[in-house]
């Protein structure tokens, strides 16, 4: 095996975290802010690149993985934790919303994974996270993620977190599921993906659902999330206070309605 094997064990049910067992000189790299507690004897360092540990190309090299990681959004750094100890240390990492985290072996994946682009939470030191372009137009320009979404590829374990429950679903060849754009949390490499339009005027403007769907055809493996963080973020907007002073009286009641009606302060 090329990348760091490592054990794990998952704590929480919607609000989860993953504590990972590392033995000496045992390397586990994560995005930069999810650490959420270490044992003293580890390592904590800085990396700039994509953290897969490949020096090939160089300093050319390690500005492309950069370069990548930008594309999508992510930090131009990413953050390694190294055992450097004698005996098994543990490092954990928390999910930044409400949610799962999907623990994926790579090397049963054919050593490539597709998520969504603000997926990826940790991996052992040697998971490449990069970035997969769609090839297709309409993917590109109605995909709601985006025609840029992430890839893991490695044969070791990587994490990935997304919100509230998951699901994951095997499709046979020639199957086809067709899901809200924003429920795509990640998907083989064998999955042909597309974008298609509702279908019907009355249905897109009026059904919301929004004018595309995800297409998904097998075979391969797909991962669906039941609340997308944009969907759980939308509502939270709307229920926020709207007044310039930052509140109101009973917000969310019928009380709080009849005040606003009626300009009660």
């Amino acid at each position: 095996m090329n990348n760091h094997e490592i054990d794990y064990k998952l704590y929480g049910d919607d609000m989860q975290f993953v504590e990972i067992e590392l033995d000496p000189q045992e390397t586990v790299v994560a995005e930069a802010g999810s650490l959420m507690m270490m044992e003293d004897g580890i390592s904590m360092e800085t990396i700039f690149g994509d953290g897969s540990g490949d020096s090939g190309g160089g300093i050319m090299g390690k500005l492309m993985g950069a370069g990548k990681r930008l594309i999508t959004g992510e930090s131009l750094f990413m953050t390694t934790f190294t055992n450097v100890g004698s005996g098994k240390k543990h490092v954990s990492f928390a999910s930044p919303y409400p949610g799962k985290i999907i623990p994926m072996d790579l090397s049963e994946y054919r050593g490539k994974i597709i998520c969504q682009k603000d997926a990826f939470l940790a991996a052992a030191k040697g998971v490449s996270v990069g970035v997969e372009f769609q090839r297709k137009l309409g993917t590109g320009f109605f995909g709601g993620e985006g025609f840029i979404m992430q890839k893991l590829e490695g044969d070791g374990l990587a994490f990935v977190h997304a919100g509230g429950t998951i699901h994951q679903k095997v499709l046979r060849p020639g199957e086809v599921l067709r899901v809200d754009t924003g429920c795509l949390v990640a998907m083989t490499s064998d999955v042909d993906y597309n974008i298609e339009m509702v279908k019907g005027v009355k249905t897109a403007l009026f059904g919301g659902e929004g004018l595309f769907f995800a297409t998904l055809r097998g075979p391969g493996t797909v991962w669906i999330q039941s609340l997308p963080f944009s969907r759980l973020a939308s509502r939270v907007f709307a229920a926020a206070p709207q007044t310039p002073g930052g509140g109101s009286k009973g917000e969310g009641s019928i009380t709080g309605g009849l005040f606003d009606l009626l300009g009660g302060k």
